[in-house]
């Protein structure tokens, strides 16, 4: 992985694959996918904090553990976040995030949009690896809700075979005929 001076990554794709290599620690299971997810101050290129499905207690998310994450660093909870993210703030994650949750949890769509609600601005660019497969909860048009906001949404291209390969780790596989 190419690095800066920092020893940070430098580019989309070397952040991209920091949440593969984050999304391959989640544990599979055949009602989730395995994500990654990295939130990072751009204009620092500082990484904020990550995370993956299911690193925390109950059906977490990768964007949700690290939005919790980092809020519990910061002394806060998940909720008052967005008053505390800097000004240029993106979401590396593996997967486009999910636009509804049947766990009844909030989906990560509404988390990132909740972000827009501090002095900051808060989430500014959504950068994802792979749209979110239909499997569970039909089309996702959480991009839509994104970019609506005002929220630039990247894909980062290259990685998908991996991706997809890493997120259905433990989804039953349909035999072929």
């Amino acid at each position: 992985m190419a690095e800066t001076r920092s020893g940070l990554p430098e580019s989309p794709g070397d952040y991209m694959r920091l949440a593969l290599s984050l999304a391959k620690q989640s544990p599979p299971k055949p009602t989730n996918f395995c994500v990654g997810a990295i939130l990072v101050d751009e204009a620092e290129n500082k990484i904020l904090s990550t995370g993956y499905t299911l690193e925390l207690p109950g059906n977490t998310h990768a964007e949700q553990c690290c939005l919790h994450k980092f809020a519990a660093e910061h002394g806060k909870s998940e909720e008052d976040v967005a008053d505390i993210l800097p000004k240029r703030t993106a979401i590396y994650t593996t997967m486009e995030p999910c636009w509804e949750r049947l766990s009844g949890n909030l989906p990560c769509i509404d988390r990132i949009l909740s972000t827009r609600n501090g002095a900051n601005g808060g989430i500014k660019t959504v950068y994802h690896g792979v749209s979110e497969p239909e499997t569970f909860v039909g089309q996702n048009n959480g991009r839509a809700r994104l970019e609506a906001a005002g929220i630039q949404c990247v894909h980062v291209s290259g990685f998908e075979h991996e991706i997809l390969k890493v997120a259905t780790a433990g989804h039953v596989r349909k035999k072929e005929p």
